[in-house]
């Protein structure tokens, strides 16, 4: 069998263990051959592909970002964009296509499937929040690295007395803010799920200076006021319809200083928390992702996505990954409220 790999959407760390575990699997124990898509659904949209054999993949384990290259092109928004990538599937001799990505990657792996092409699906997002899987790869890696920027931030918040806010990623589920914010010891974590009050939110930094303390806020980027609207970077859209989020962190940072003249400021991760090398937990969750994903092939498992249940490593549907976000639970939220303020 010829198979197809490609990675899409936005970098993450442990992409290339997936990439590894797949062909190293593939072509040890099933004789397959692959071929590289570059540049996620450019790839095989334009027929752009790159070698892809176990020399290729040597070394790579500890390294972040993909070597396959990503980008955010999304097939089903071109012109008959499902019969190109039919034609260049068949004129490259490729059988099936693995597809390793979030919600948007997966959503046009989905959309294949049901047009008859042999796909598998691999879940990748830092933000944890695919339906099917108890957790995805890059989280971890995302997660540590922003505890470790909020432990920085504690002593130079008691140094200056301020109010120190950190903005980490999280469009419209909260699972870094709450890991990172609960590991970090911060004193209030704003996440999507949960619209926020902004006068409890003050309520919490005055408490804090009350017991002689510096407040460390931690909020997702897509959180909002109650009554409020996402704070956007413009108004463009990129291919899959999403706006460009930024400033939520900045702007809660005036408020704070406007109410309590308390000197606020605020640091946003951005980048830096898909970058880099991933965790030994992510380097072991994607490698096993790649190895099943490849016998999901080899048993002809046609429209599955791998995922992560309890220890194990199973199979489910395409459209029960894709169909719903995973969100962070009220309840999950409510353990982290017993240390606001």
């Amino acid at each position: 069998m010829r198979i197809g790999v490609l990675t899409g959407g936005g970098d993450c760390p442990g992409l290339n263990a997936v990439i590894r575990g797949i062909v190293r699997r593939g072509v040890s124990d099933y004789g397959f051959s692959f071929v590289g898509f570059r540049d996620g659904w450019k790839g095989p949209l334009e027929g752009v592909t790159m070698p892809l054999d176990i020399d290729a993949v040597r070394g790579i384990l500890p390294r972040g970002g993909t070597i396959l290259g990503s980008s955010r092109t999304n097939p089903l928004k071109v012109d008959g964009g499902i019969k190109t990538i039919e034609k260049n599937l068949s004129d490259l001799g490729i059988d099936a296509l693995i597809a390793i990505g979030g919600e948007d990657t997966l959503g046009v792996a989905t959309v294949l499937h049901e047009y008859g092409i042999s796909v598998v699906g691999v879940p990748k997002t830092i933000d944890n929040d695919l339906s099917g899987t108890d957790y995805t790869f890059g989280f971890d890696t995302a997660v540590m690295i922003a505890t470790e920027a909020i432990d920085r931030l504690h002593t130079t918040a008691e140094s200056h007395h301020r109010v120190l806010i950190c903005e980490v990623m999280g469009r419209h589920a909260g699972w870094i803010a709450l890991h990172s914010g609960m590991a970090g010891g911060a004193n209030g974590i704003l996440i999507p799920e949960v619209p926020f009050d902004l006068n409890e939110v003050v309520g919490w930094v005055e408490s804090r200076f009350r017991s002689h303390y510096s407040p460390i806020l931690v909020v997702s980027e897509g959180a909002l006021p109650k009554n409020g609207d996402l704070i956007t970077k413009d108004a463009t859209l990129d291919a899959f319809g999403h706006v460009k989020l930024s400033g939520i962190g900045e702007w809660l940072a005036g408020q704070i200083e406007t109410r309590t003249g308390k000197e606020a400021r605020t640091t946003v991760l951005g980048h830096v928390q898909r970058g880099g090398t991933p965790t030994a937990f992510d380097r072991v969750l994607a490698t096993r992702f790649g190895l099943n994903a490849v016998t999901a092939a080899m048993d002809q498992d046609w429209g599955k996505m791998v995922a992560l249940q309890g220890t194990d490593i199973v199979r489910v549907p395409l459209a029960v990954a894709t169909g719903a976000l995973k969100t962070v639970p009220l309840a999950r939220y409510a353990e982290a409220t017993a240390f606001f303020g």
